[in-house]
């Protein structure tokens, strides 16, 4: 469980995001562009930028340690790994660790020796998952996780993840654009808008009947296309 009580980001005097949530198993963020989503989980991880401050009351069932007991799966797989660096050489665990959970999102071992260049983007992506649970975190945070993917290939990804969810047990902010997504993959929805809530409750709820106008405007506009790579 997770309980955020108040999370300010700043920008000077100008105030960037003023949240609170409560996370019990699945959460995700949804909203327009520079709604504050990826903002989010930067301040949880505390990966803000130096010229930004943020006043935080986070009360958790864990001690939150980014890295340790919070696991980070960014949207673009191409980019998260050096392309010049064998995938063991960046899995920061024990051999026996990597090959299980290299083994845990359907992959073979043998792709531990090779290059992030050699693998398709559903393959680095599972890399990045796997890696992201070696230390079994108690909350994975998830910035878009399949918008560099096709859609077969975003299918898979979306199924395992529901899988080891339910698996592992760990608590999991999902942050999509894909509102559909939003609905299968969790049981609760927070919607921002300028870096504020407006409105938040169970996702069938939130999807079947919105009780405010930008969240009805989000339900029916159409999201660009955009270039996938397998």
């Amino acid at each position: 469980m997770l309980e955020c009580k108040k999370l300010k980001v700043l920008n000077g005097e100008q105030e960037l995001l003023n949240i609170a949530f409560k996370l019990n198993g699945s959460l995700s963020l949804v909203g327009q562009s520079g709604s504050g989503k990826s903002l989010t989980l930067k301040a949880i991880l505390g990966l803000l930028p130096k010229n930004l401050t943020y006043e935080a009351d986070f009360e958790a069932d864990f001690h939150m340690e980014a890295g340790v007991t919070i696991g980070f799966i960014s949207q673009n797989p191409f980019t998260a790994l050096s392309p010049m660096t064998k995938i063991s050489k960046q899995f920061f665990a024990p051999k026996i660790k990597q090959k299980e959970c290299i083994n845990m999102v359907e992959l073979d071992e043998k792709l531990l020796e090779r290059f992030p260049n050699e693998l398709s983007g559903g393959q680095l992506q599972r890399v990045i998952i796997a890696m992201a649970l070696a230390r079994n975190p108690k909350l994975l945070l998830l910035d878009e996780p399949t918008t560099a993917l096709d859609f077969d290939m975003k299918e898979r990804i979306i199924a395992l993840l529901e899988e080891l969810h339910k698996a592992m047990g760990f608590e999991m902010i999902f942050v999509t654009h894909e509102l559909p997504l939003a609905r299968r993959v969790c049981k609760e929805c927070v919607v921002l808008k300028d870096g504020v809530v407006v409105e938040s409750g169970e996702s069938e709820r939130i999807f079947s009947s919105p009780s405010r106008e930008y969240t009805k405007a989000l339900l029916n506009v159409g999201f660009e296309n955009r270039s996938f790579r397998r």
